[in-house]
């Protein structure tokens, strides 16, 4: 942390984008060790996130070796679970997952970003929602969980979350619109907001990697959109990066040095986050 940067309390803090090991990509430490650390910080709750795996049953295994720590996990809806899959879907929140992703490595515009072929996108002919991604969404309505964008396109999104907010779900997650193969307009972050929609802001979008933006504009699109609207977390885990509890701290304090007041951090870091995975 640089100087001149408020150093933030974790106590009480939740992290809703934590990847661990096990892994096909190497990764700082395993659930664990990630949920230990973030105990040992004073945090409510982590959710572990995988885009290979379930990680509902691992996060249930992770909370049983901490004290006052909740550990969540959900599935991403990528090829090695069958894609838009409602069976998977199905399994994944009986197991207790707390979130649903749409497709993330494997979405259609994320392949096209890496200029890869194939992709699974939420639209079919005409650009409706495909009637297989209804399903899920009232599945995800029925168990009451959060569903998340993923690494759909900017307009897959709008149609995800119209289509959500008419099928009455109430808990809905932007990923990371600021990444560089999402690039949301922030014109499209504010008329998502509109809808009830919450938009979540990465510790990593901002560090070194291709496409990375400054912490000054990710701040500045927090003040556009809307504090209310907002959720922080790190999607932090990567083997290269800093530990997910050393980032935590090192984003809130640097959004601090921005200028946006500590009770406002911590309620786009706490109360908000908390609310979603319906914590009280």
């Amino acid at each position: 942390m640089s100087a001149g940067e408020a150093v933030i309390d974790l106590d009480g803090l939740v992290d809703l984008h934590v990847h661990s090991a096990p892994d096909v990509r190497p990764r700082y430490a395993d659930d664990l060790q990630v949920a230990r650390e973030a105990a040992a910080a004073g945090m409510r709750a982590i959710l572990l996130k995988s885009h290979h795996t379930l990680t509902a049953d691992r996060a249930a295994i992770a909370e049983s070796t901490v004290t006052g720590l909740r550990v969540f996990g959900g599935l991403a809806l990528n090829g090695p679970v069958g894609g838009l899959n409602p069976a998977a879907v199905e399994v994944a929140l009986r197991l207790g997952a707390r979130c649903i992703w749409m497709p993330t490595l494997d979405a259609l515009n994320h392949r096209r970003y890496r200029g890869e072929p194939g992709g699974i996108s939420v639209l079919g002919s005409g650009g409706r929602i495909r009637p297989v991604v209804l399903e899920i969404l009232d599945l995800v309505r029925e168990h009451d969980v959060v569903l998340a964008t993923g690494h759909l396109s900017p307009g897959e999104s709008m149609a995800l979350v119209r289509a959500a907010r008419r099928r009455r779900l109430n808990r809905i997650v932007v990923t990371h619109p600021d990444t560089a193969f999402v690039a949301m307009p922030v014109t499209m972050q504010g008329e998502l907001a509109s809808m009830g929609a919450v938009l979540e802001r990465c510790y990593v979008d901002t560090t070194a990697k291709p496409g990375a933006i400054s912490m000054g504009l990710l701040a500045a699109r927090i003040r556009e959109v809307g504090f209310a609207s907002t959720i922080l977390t790190t999607d932090l885990g990567q083997a290269h990066n800093p530990p997910p509890v050393v980032g935590f701290r090192e984003f809130l304090g640097r959004l601090a040095g921005e200028g946006i007041p500590v009770p406002d951090l911590r309620r786009m870091a706490g109360a908000r986050p908390a609310a979603l995975m319906g914590l009280h």
